[in-house]
Formats: C-alpha cells, structure tokens, sequence
C-alpha cells in the first residue's frame, strides 16, 4: 500500500519515515512539508542518505489521492482539522497524531488545545487509536486519532483497574515524565541543553491537553470516574516516557490477583509486556521499540495500588502506534513492519 506523510520533517514524521521504510507491506510514494518544498529530505535528516530519496512536496490533495491511499498527518495541532476533510473527501485515509480528532466533544478541544475544533461531522467519524483497546473500530474507520503519548502510557496502565471496578474513581494521581524529544522540533528556553542538563522541569501544572483525553478513555471504561490529578515532567534524556499511577482500591486485593489481572488482560496483546510481581520498567528498556512495559504493586498498608509503565514516546507513543493503526486499517497484522528488538544502549 501506497502511504503520504504531511509533516514529514517534524520528529514524528521522520520516525515514521524510519518505520515505513522498513515496512514490508506500505511504501512511501511522498513526502510532504509545508516550510521545505522543494528540499531533499536527506539535507534535513542526512541520516536517511542512502535509504530515502524524496524531494518535499507541497500539500495538493488531488496529487496525493491519485499516488497514496492512506495519510499520516503528522502536523501541529489545529492544522489537521482543515485538512482531513478534504483528504476523506478524496477516498483517503487517515492517521492523525496531532490532537485534533481526539476528543468527541468540539467545546473540550477548544478549551484544552486553545484552537479551533474540528467540524462534528468529522469528529464523528474519528476512532480514538489505542490499538489495544479499539482494534475492531479501528479495523473499520476511514480516519484514525492517534493517541497522544502520555495518554496512551497512562491508559494502558489503568485500564485492567478501571474495567473491573477496582478503584475509587476521585483517586486516580498519574504523575508522569518524559524526555526532551516530546516537547518538539522546536527549540524553548525549557529544552535548551544548558537549562535541562544536570535538571528536570515540571510544566503544564493542571493545564496539560492530555488530560480530557485520558478521562474521556477512563469514563468509558467507568462512569464513576471523576477528574484525574495529572503532573508532567521534562527530564533530561532524548525519548522516553515513565508513568506512575496511584488509586486507592475499592476493596482489598492480593498482590497476586492484581498481577494475574494485568497478566490476563495483556496476555493477548503483542506490544504490551508486564513484568513479574515485584519488578518495575524504566525508559531505557523499551527504547526505539514499540512496546509499553508495566509493572503492578499493591500496598496493604494505605489500599493504594501503583502502577508504572514506559513507552518511547516516539513509538508507541506516536510513530510506532501509527504504524500499529495504520496496520489494523489496512487489515494487516498489528505487528507488521513494527517487531524491534528494544535499543537498550
């Protein structure tokens, strides 16, 4: 299958390159930017020499229609809205990792992302991507909202909670830390080497937009779900996420039967993998990978469980779980193009 990336030069879309090429089912038939038209992709990115030759293009629709079948949008938010219509409109479809189709509600988006939302007919026939938990949506929509990338580590870490009614849905604390490639191609005060290195940065403080995206998910799965506490953090390395859940549980539990709960419910999906009872993951050992690794605790003490789980926030946390999507679309094995040994140094 033919594929199109818009945004190509952004960190997303070069890592999707990365995937793409080595897919054995999609292949790249263009590239699109709206700042380098007219550039080789290897004069940004002299790392892809030798392995993609691609002049950026400028956006036209018409031209992409008759060359791709499906589009990665991998834009700043507020920038897909306008253009998905039209790409749908054409018979395309679509991988979205900006924001701009995840949430249902258009007034939700407005408030968070401080943009203009989407039409409600679009919004409409948007599929929230966790891929592990909307596989048979997935498999059947024109247009996909990728996940963001602290989302999507925070709700596969809480949804075997959440699905069996075992916590109480005012405590869910979810405190999270991400490496500097999250916050963008785009150089701030904040990820300047001299302000980041030998430091870490707390940013967002209750204003974070992935935070009606991750109750959106948890209210589905529990309608007894209030508002979450939710805290990100800027450390000083270049990918990877590390999320830490706390809640309270709504009645005892073993440490056992939490393990065997989060054994069963992942037993089956290929990208997650929970560690044994007692054991806890770190950024490190999912790197340039698309797994997301969990490690579960109980607390007698204080009837508090803690759950940690890592992603490469450029993989599952956004290129790689494209890439599962887009998959799932094409009705392909999930794990196609996407089976990476971790790069653990």
């Amino acid at each position: 299958m033919k594929v199109a990336i818009i945004g190509a030069t952004g960190y997303g879309g070069i890592e999707l390159i990365r995937l793409l090429h080595h897919h054995p089912y999609f292949s790249i038939a263009s590239l699109h930017s709206f700042s380098q038209v007219g550039e080789q992709i290897t004069n940004a990115y002299p790392h892809l020499r030798n392995f993609i030759v691609h002049t950026l293009q400028e956006i036209d629709v018409d031209v992409i229609a008759k060359e791709a079948s499906l589009v990665f949008l991998a834009t700043p938010a507020g920038v897909s809205a306008h253009i998905t219509p039209r790409l749908l409109a054409a018979g395309l479809k679509v991988v979205d990792l900006s924001g701009d189709f995840r949430m249902a509600d258009p007034h939700v988006y407005e408030t968070w992302y401080k943009k203009p939302a989407a039409t409600e007919e679009i919004l409409q026939k948007a599929v929230y991507g966790l891929s592990e938990w909307k596989k048979s949506s997935i498999q059947k929509a024109d247009l996909i909202a990728n996940p963001g990338c602290f989302a999507t580590a925070a709700l596969l870490a809480a949804a075997p909670l959440m699905q069996h009614g075992m916590v109480e849905g005012d405590s869910l604390i979810i405190d999270a830390k991400s490496g500097v490639s999250g916050a963008g191609k785009s150089p701030t005060t904040m990820t300047h080497f001299p302000e980041l290195y030998d430091n870490f940065h707390i940013y967002k403080v209750n204003e974070h937009q992935h935070v009606p995206e991750i109750e959106q998910m948890l209210t589905e799965w529990d309608q007894q779900t209030k508002p979450i506490t939710f805290s990100t953090h800027l450390i000083p390395i270049s990918r990877g996420i590390m999320v830490t859940l706390y809640a309270k549980t709504k009645r005892d539990v073993r440490a056992q039967i939490l393990q065997k709960l989060y054994e069963d419910t992942y037993g089956h999906a290929p990208f997650v993998r929970i560690r044994p009872n007692g054991e806890f993951p770190s950024p490190k050992e999912v790197r340039g990978s698309n797994y997301c690794d969990i490690g579960v605790a109980y607390d007698e003490r204080t009837g508090r469980i803690t759950v940690v789980s890592v992603i490469d926030n450029m993989m599952k946390g956004a290129a790689g779980q494209a890439v599962q999507n887009a998959n799932l679309l094409a009705g392909l094995e999930e794990t196609e193009g996407l089976q990476y040994v971790p790069l653990y140094l």
